[in-house]
């Protein structure tokens, strides 16, 4: 087990700071993403979410503060707390994978975001998919579903986007995708982790016999502007 694990208790932050650094916003004690990669940030000092929460407003009019509830002002809203499991992973799955699984390029992209938006709208952006590896599984020529890779500090990434088209599940796709990127994540020398809706049964189910264990829960604050 990695002795930086403490940096997971607040993983937006962490990213921008090691290996996300170049995407993030600095606003003196609250780090965002660019909006255009990813709507979320995270902060170190409370009272500095204040000021940057109406600056980042005005880049991006819905967006996520991840971990402690955030400090804002009377000109934005929190719409809702989504409150997520924080899974953790230490040892690579062992399952068979009978699918072909392809890693997805820029070609892809349009295709990769609609999926997303399809089944999990908010959340991924125009660039999302240059902030790690992609991979995909295809079904007569159309693409079926989805894993990859959002946050990343120098020794943990996370697991993201795991998104099975509705026409398209009960196959087994989320499984090997899931595995394949944990995997992949291994060998490069990270430890895996993810965030699942704490209400979202199902998947929390795939991820515990994946051996994905609970290691908190983590709330992601969801922003925007006053009508």
């Amino acid at each position: 087990m990695s002795t930086e694990e403490n940096k997971l208790d607040n993983p937006v932050w962490n990213s921008l700071h090691e290996s996300h650094e170049k995407y993030a916003l600095d606003y003196n004690g609250t780090q965002f993403y660019n909006p255009d990669y990813c709507p979320f940030g995270g902060f170190s000092e409370y009272e500095s979410t204040l000021k940057s929460a109406d600056e980042y407003a005005s880049l991006c009019e819905n967006f996520f503060i991840v971990g402690e509830k955030p400090k804002i002002s009377d000109t934005l809203k929190i719409n809702k707390e989504l409150v997520c499991l924080q899974m953790i992973i230490h040892k690579k799955p062992q399952i068979n994978f009978d699918s072909e699984i392809i890693k997805l390029t820029e070609e892809h992209s349009e295709e990769l975001v609609n999926l997303v938006n399809l089944v999990q709208p908010e959340y991924f952006k125009s660039k999302t998919f240059s902030l790690g590896s992609y991979y995909g599984i295809f079904n007569n020529g159309k693409l079926v579903s989805i894993a990859g890779e959002r946050m990343n500090m120098n020794n943990f990434t996370e697991v993201s986007a795991i998104i099975t088209h509705p026409d398209n599940t009960g196959k087994g796709y989320a499984k090997q995708l899931t595995s394949h990127v944990v995997n992949t994540i291994f060998d490069e020398g990270k430890i895996p982790f993810l965030h699942v809706v704490e209400t979202n049964m199902g998947a929390i189910k795939l991820y515990e016999k994946l051996g994905f264990i609970t290691r908190r829960k983590m709330s992601f604050w969801n922003i925007s502007k006053k009508l």
